[in-house]
């Protein structure tokens, strides 16, 4: 499966933000998907993930309340809403796809597909 971020920009505190994954390829649906982020200067850290059904998630600490994971099955996405934005919340967001786990690792390693990361940066 081949994974397209995209919807980063430049927003102030406070707005919001939309991301999505893409994925390509069949049966999306019998992947978890996670998103990550590596703000810079820093290593790469678990924000969020989903799993195969749509019907489990989990989430940082920091991003609970504010963030939204969810997955179209039929569009082959999966979004990433993101309220509240901090300048903490600034970094490159990547989306994992893996076909091991129902429920979405929450380390890097346990992903098997990676795409290419979309650029959030959080003005203060």
């Amino acid at each position: 499966v081949q994974l397209q971020a995209s919807g980063g920009g430049v927003v102030q505190a406070g707005d919001s933000l939309t991301l999505s994954c893409a994925a390509s390829g069949r049966n999306f649906s019998r992947y978890s998907v996670g998103w990550f982020r590596q703000p810079p200067g820093k290593e790469r850290e678990f924000v969020t993930a989903i799993s195969r059904s749509g019907g489990s998630t989990s989430y940082i600490d920091s991003v609970k309340g504010r963030f939204t994971i969810s997955r179209n099955h039929a569009k082959n996405t999966v979004s990433l809403q993101m309220n509240s934005l901090k300048s903490e919340d600034t970094g490159v967001y990547i989306c994992a796809a893996d076909v091991d786990s129902y429920y979405g690792p929450t380390r890097a390693s346990g992903y098997d597909y990676w795409g290419q990361g979309t650029l959030v940066t959080v003005s203060s």
